[in-house]
C-alpha cells in the first residue's frame, strides 16, 4: 500500500465552486473564480468569523449550481489552518450533515477529495463534498504576526490566499472523474525557515510526484497540467529541479496554483500564494473551467502542505510537509 497509486471507479465531480477575496480576484486568474468579495470581514464582526462566511457562502452556491440542497447531500468533508478546523465547523454547523474535519495544512482540499473518492467508490455514500479554505487575515493573526504590527516579509514568504473552494462528488456519471490518488508521507528535510515553506513542500511533492509515476503506468506527458499547491516560485523551482535529478523529465506542463493566483510585478506578493484556499480556489475554479471546456483533459493536482504551528516555529523545530495527489480526468 506504501508507494500504491489509488485507483477508483465510477467516482464523478458533478459541480464546483470557488469564492475569493479583492486581491484574488484582481489576479491574473481572477474571472475564473465564481464570486468574489471585496469587504476583507464578509459583512461580520471577526476575520474568523469572515472566513466562515466565505466557506457558507461557497457551499451554498456549489449546492445551488447542482440544483440540490443539503438534505441531498451524505457527507461533508474539509478544513482549514484555524485551530481545530473552526471556520469550517461553525460554517457547516446546524445544516444537519454528517461531517469530516481534516486537516492536511494547504493540501486538505486533496485530502478531502481522496477521502470522498473512498466513501464513493466503496459504496458508503452516494454524494460527498470536498472543501476547504483560508483567509489572509486569520493566518496572520494565528501564524504570524497581527496586521497592525506591520511586519516585513523576505523574498521568499508568500501570502495567504483569502478563497474558498469546494467539489460535490458523486457516484452518478457526468463528464468529469476522479481516476487515482497518491496519499502522501510525511518529509523532513530538516528546513526551520518559515518564511520559506516553499521549500519544506517542494520535497514532498517530489516524493508524491514521483510515487505517482513509479507506481502508474502513466507519465508527465500524459497530462495537460500537473500543478502543485502553493509552493510558489521559490519551491516550485527547488522541486523541478529535484524531479530532474530523480530521472523524471517534467515539462512546460508543470506549474503551481501560488505562482498562478497573483501578479509577482504587480501585486507584491513575493514568492506568490499559499494557504488551503490556494490550490481550493484555483482548482475549484480555474483548472475545472477548463476541464469543463475540454481546454484540458487529464490533471494531476498534488495538494502541498507544510506541517508547523506557531509553538514549533518557536522551538526551532523543523517543518516537515506532506504532498497528496489526485488524477482528474475530463476524458470519457
Amino acid at each position: 500500500m506504501k508507494n500504491n497509486v489509488l485507483s477508483f471507479n465510477n467516482v464523478y465531480i458533478s459541480d464546483s465552486s470557488a469564492i475569493v477575496g479583492k486581491k484574488e480576484y484582481e489576479g491574473p486568474i481572477g474571472e475564473s473564480f465564481d464570486a468574489y468579495e471585496q469587504d476583507e470581514y464578509f459583512g461580520c464582526k471577526s476575520f474568523e468569523e469572515a472566513e466562515s462566511e466565505m466557506v457558507r457562502r461557497n457551499l451554498n452556491l456549489l449546492l445551488g449550481k447542482a440544483n440540490k440542497n443539503f438534505d441531498d447531500i451524505d457527507i461533508i468533508m474539509g478544513g482549514d489552518l484555524i485551530n481545530q478546523c473552526t471556520v469550517s465547523s461553525f460554517a457547516v454547523c446546524g445544516e444537519k450533515v454528517p461531517f469530516l474535519g481534516l486537516y492536511g495544512a494547504c493540501s486538505t482540499i486533496i485530502e478531502a477529495i481522496i477521502n470522498a473518492s473512498v466513501f464513493i467508490d466503496g459504496g458508503f455514500v452516494n454524494t460527498a463534498i470536498g472543501m476547504a479554505s483560508s483567509h489572509f487575515c486569520s493566518s496572520e493573526r494565528q501564524y504570524r504576526f497581527p496586521l497592525e504590527y506591520g511586519s516585513i516579509r523576505t523574498p521568499t514568504s508568500q501570502h495567504t490566499v483569502t478563497g474558498a473552494g469546494a467539489v460535490l462528488l458523486t457516484k452518478e456519471r457526468s463528464e468529469i472523474s476522479v481516476k487515482g490518488a497518491v496519499i502522501g508521507r510525511i518529509v523532513d528535510k530538516g528546513i526551520t525557515d518559515a518564511n520559506n515553506m516553499g521549500a519544506a513542500m517542494a520535497c514532498a511533492a517530489v516524493d508524491t510526484i514521483k510515487r505517482f509515476f513509479n507506481n502508474s503506468n502513466m507519465c508527465p506527458e500524459d497530462f495537460d497540467i500537473i500543478s502543485t499547491g502553493d509552493l510558489g516560485i521559490e519551491g516550485h523551482s527547488i522541486a523541478r529541479e529535484m524531479l530532474n535529478l530523480e530521472g523524471i523529465p517534467i515539462g512546460n506542463n508543470f506549474t503551481d496554483c501560488g505562482m498562478l493566483i497573483y501578479d509577482k510585478k504587480k501585486q507584491d506578493t513575493h514568492s506568490g500564494g499559499s494557504g488551503c484556499g490556494c490550490i481550493a480556489s484555483v482548482l475549484c475554479g480555474h483548472f475545472m473551467k477548463m476541464l469543463n471546456k475540454k481546454e484540458i483533459k487529464n490533471i494531476l493536482a498534488v495538494g502541498t502542505g507544510a506541517l508547523l504551528n506557531p509553538n514549533s516555529v518557536f522551538q526551532q523545530r523543523n517543518i516537515p510537509a506532506i504532498a497528496h495527489a489526485v488524477h482528474i480526468s475530463a476524458e470519457v
